[in-house]
């Protein structure tokens, strides 16, 4: 969504590289730069002329008079002020002390308010809650039908007295799954409310009415990233007419500009709380501002890698295959296992668009194909078990028969076992630590484990060796859970020397927005 808007900053950021110092018509130059990128994105006007006139006079001061790099400087002050804008600190839900916490969800008719139900229940399910999905759209024509289906594949109870389709009193109903939810023990009830296609008195009304009914203790208003300039408006609006604690942006996926992003916590001074970057269930998450400041100025974001490798992959998974790849013994299978794996974090240029320094390869992520890792799935699968473990039995009559299985070519065969056969060697001269991510540090904690182990029959208390070799396994399996991050499989990019590369003023790389590599 924002391609755009990060392109045209990235010309900005590029022109003041190398410069030792800053003049004042620089700084005009780069603030007038700015100003276009942001209207051409569709930020508000008034959040355009706050933003631009705090970076004008923070780059006239003494922190960047006084930097040893100024255009450096400029980069970090824009993206602390892109924090500010976006809403500042992440901000969570506020949950009732007693049971029932209330979610009611408010906004338009078409923003995904009735996916995004099923979204939430999901995702508070994963923290540990049981939620409940209210149909209180009794309105919209299969609307109470379309929230139990999204229920169903999200593993939440809906609440659906009412068949809707014009029937029903949805004040009713709220107020009757609060008290099914107390008989029930269920500790979230999240509401989903009729829209309307444009804001009218009637809307607001029946919104007011629920609130009034159910006193929520967050009221989410449900935005479309993809509105442009009557997000602000619309916004302005619901906060009038019903208020709302907090905003949940939807179809960030889209290639709209973006500007609704940038403006509403702005404009309402209400935070941004969630985002939805797809149309799968799992595409909902809490939105960090700081993170999407990064991928704004193109430097990537991998605590949300993290996360979701963490997701992903379970760490006896990442330790067995980090055995065997020191062992010599990967074979196909385990290839397979970990491609099937990382594909559960999504899009495979998604994933790579996370780290920094790819922002200025936007055209070769957009050729990114996950069906070619659909591809060489299918080619494996296409294999018998022994060919998996020993591709040197492949001959010629075999690959043939495993093309024609897989629907491709006898040369796409070939060319993935040469990649494999060499991906192999290359592990094989790596897994003693001299370049596998995380190689050095499972060394010197298998070692300190060993030197543990045998001294595990004096007590730690007679024995200092022995306890010092404790301490020093548990210590060098702490670093390197912090280096790569739970879960991460080998092969996967080093965590901690990706999270060293941001370690210039601010956070920032240390040498332009995309880290000058």
């Amino acid at each position: 969504m924002f391609d755009t808007l990060s392109s045209r900053l990235d010309k900005v950021f590029t022109s003041l590289r190398g410069r030792g110092r800053l003049t004042d018509a620089d700084i005009d130059a780069t603030a007038r730069e700015i100003r276009v990128a942001l209207l051409e994105a569709d930020v508000a006007l008034p959040v355009v002329r706050s933003f631009v006139a705090a970076i004008k006079t923070r780059a006239r001061g003494a922190e960047v008079g006084s930097s040893l790099n100024p255009a450096q400087q400029v980069i970090k002050i824009v993206n602390e002020e892109l924090v500010a804008i976006l809403g500042g600190d992440t901000t969570t839900l506020r949950f009732a002390k007693t049971p029932p916490t209330v979610i009611l969800l408010a906004g338009l008719q078409g923003t995904g308010k009735t996916t995004l139900a099923g979204k939430l229940g999901r995702w508070l399910k994963a923290q540990g809650h049981t939620p409940l999905l209210v149909a209180a759209d009794l309105q919209r024509p299969n609307a109470v039908n379309q929230l139990q289906v999204v229920g169903a594949r999200a593993g939440v109870e809906v609440f659906a007295p009412e068949p809707g389709n014009g029937v029903g009193d949805p004040v009713q109903v709220a107020r009757d799954a609060l008290a099914h939810a107390r008989r029930q023990v269920f500790d979230v009830v999240v509401v989903d409310t009729a829209g309307r296609l444009g804001v009218d008195e009637e809307l607001m009304r029946q919104a007011a009415n629920i609130r009034d009914a159910v006193s929520p203790d967050e009221i989410l208003f449900v935005l479309d990233a993809m509105i442009g300039q009557d997000a602000v408006a619309t916004a302005n609006a619901f906060a009038d007419g019903v208020g709302f604690s907090g905003v949940v942006l939807t179809k960030l996926d889209g290639d709209a500009r973006g500007g609704a992003a940038l403006s509403v916590a702005q404009v309402t001074g209400r935070p941004i709380m969630f985002a939805s970057t797809g149309e799968a269930l799992d595409d909902f998450d809490v939105f960090h501002p700081e993170r999407m400041a990064s991928r704004i100025l193109g430097m990537g974001d991998v605590l949300t890698l993290i996360e979701q490798a963490e997701k992903a992959f379970e760490a006896e998974q990442a330790e067995a295959m980090a055995a065997k790849m020191a062992a010599s013994e990967f074979t196909l299978e385990d290839f397979l296992d970990q491609m099937l794996t990382v594909r559960k974090m999504g899009p495979i240029g998604n994933l790579l668009g996370m780290l920094p320094g790819m922002g200025q390869m936007k055209e070769q992520l957009a050729q990114v194909d996950d069906r070619d890792v659909d591809r060489v799935v299918a080619i494996i699968r296409s294999m018998t078990p022994g060919e998996r473990r020993d591709p040197r039995v492949l001959q010629a009559s075999r690959k043939a028969r495993v093309a024609r299985g897989s629907g491709v070519t006898v040369t796409e065969v070939n060319q993935l076992l040469d990649r494999f056969a060499e991906a192999r060697k290359v592990m094989r001269q790596m897994a003693g630590g001299m370049g596998l991510p995380g190689g050095m540090a499972r060394a010197k904690a298998a070692s300190a484990r060993k030197a543990a182990k045998k001294g595990k029959g004096a007590s730690r208390k007679g024995n200092p060796a022995a306890r010092a070799a404790q301490d020093k396994a548990q210590k060098s399996a702490a670093q390197e859970r912090l280096g790569k991050g739970p879960g991460f499989p080998d092969g996967m990019p080093d965590l901690a020397a990706l999270m060293r590369q941001q370690d210039g003023p601010g956070g920032m790389p240390p040498a332009g927005p995309r880290g000058g590599r």
